[in-house]
């Protein structure tokens, strides 16, 4: 636990990776749904981790040199574990995210030597020509949440999206109140521009996963 000073606003979240070394994540105790980790950013950032996508006894690592950029990044976590694997990411969020971003990248610069992380501010809908050309991948991890942010985000995904971008989604389904009216919209929104495969549980991190958190991967349909 952080004690004393400015350190006694935030707990941390520390996340192992495959490695033995730790992500330790630092989360407000106030402030909004940006402000903690939540368990879909846990389990696509161990997501990023499997055998598929980094191996480096077999030479496979798809994150080395790719770009990057996440959505929604709140605490950073799932960046940061792509910027640890080699990736040259970008994290995103509103502006009164960036200081808890930027605590987390100075957190954990130590852990990132080949990649590469930098936090800024993008509003979902408005301009995005200051990250493009069009990233690798996109990430995404409990964004589809606020009714009135959906088609802003599906917006977003379509103006930073290239022929060869994977958006890879991770969220967490809810069945009370609003959320699977929220989530339904997001769908038919985009599919109308994309086209969506879900990740079989077999594919996931065997201890970071769950029935009821579902990743996708989205890709421009041609």
């Amino acid at each position: 636990m952080a004690a004393g000073g400015e350190q006694s606003n935030y707990f941390v979240r520390e996340i192992e990776k495959n490695d033995g070394s730790i992500l330790k994540v630092k989360q407000c105790y106030m402030g909004d749904v940006g402000c903690v980790v939540w368990d879909a950013a846990i389990v696509l950032a161990k997501y990023l981790e499997t055998k598929q996508f980094y191996e480096p006894p077999a030479g496979v690592n798809v994150w080395a040199d790719s770009r990057v950029l996440e959505l929604g990044a709140g605490t950073g976590a799932v960046g940061l574990m792509a910027a640890t694997l080699g990736a040259e990411v970008t994290v995103t969020d509103l502006e009164d995210l960036q200081t808890l971003l930027r605590v987390n990248i100075k957190e954990n610069q130590t852990l990132i030597s080949s990649g590469s992380i930098t936090a800024k501010v993008l509003k979902w809908g408005e301009d995005v020509s200051d990250f493009l050309p069009p990233p690798h991948y996109v990430l995404m991890a409990d964004c589809i949440y606020y009714e009135q942010s959906i088609a802003p985000l599906v917006e977003t995904l379509k103006l930073l999206a290239g022929p060869e971008t994977c958006i890879i989604c991770c969220y967490e389904q809810r069945t009370e109140g609003v959320n699977p009216t929220v989530e339904r919209q997001f769908f038919e929104l985009l599919e109308k521009n994309f086209n969506c495969e879900e990740i079989h549980s077999g594919k996931q991190d065997p201890e970071f996963s769950s029935p009821d958190i579902h990743i996708l991967h989205i890709r421009r349909k041609v």
